[in-house]
């Protein structure tokens, strides 16, 4: 492979990563897609959903701030208060345990894609 095949698939990785934790959230706390890609901040519920995505992108995949702002619009140093805060809100023992949980199941979904297919034997 090359440089620029290298970086490409380094950024479908990071990018399906942030999919993922998206996806995750959408489905955790219910709340419309769109409202979390959305440009503007939006409600207080939306903007804690999109920090928690940012959040779990970040600390499941290992994404850099710079990438993870990349994936959802959004500047990094706003993906450093994001992160800090839901860092900060682990101290919850019920949301400690969602978290832990959303992180055990993206680190699971993202090894199954990136697993290579198996080959069925006749």
């Amino acid at each position: 492979m090359n440089i620029a095949c290298d970086k490409l698939h380094v950024a479908l990785h990071a990018t399906a990563g942030a999919r993922l934790a998206e996806a995750a959230i959408v489905a955790a706390i219910r709340i419309p897609l769109a409202g979390l890609r959305a440009a503007s901040r939006g409600r207080k519920s939306i903007a804690l959903a999109r920090q928690t995505a940012m959040y779990l992108a970040h600390v499941a995949f290992g994404l850099s701030l710079t990438r993870v702002g990349i994936c959802f619009g959004r500047d990094r140093t706003t993906v450093r208060y994001a992160c800090a805060l839901i860092e900060d809100r682990r101290d919850d023992p019920a949301l400690e345990f969602g978290l832990a949980a959303l992180e055990a199941a993206l680190l699971a979904m993202m090894a199954r894609l990136v697993e290579p297919p198996v080959e069925i034997r006749r």
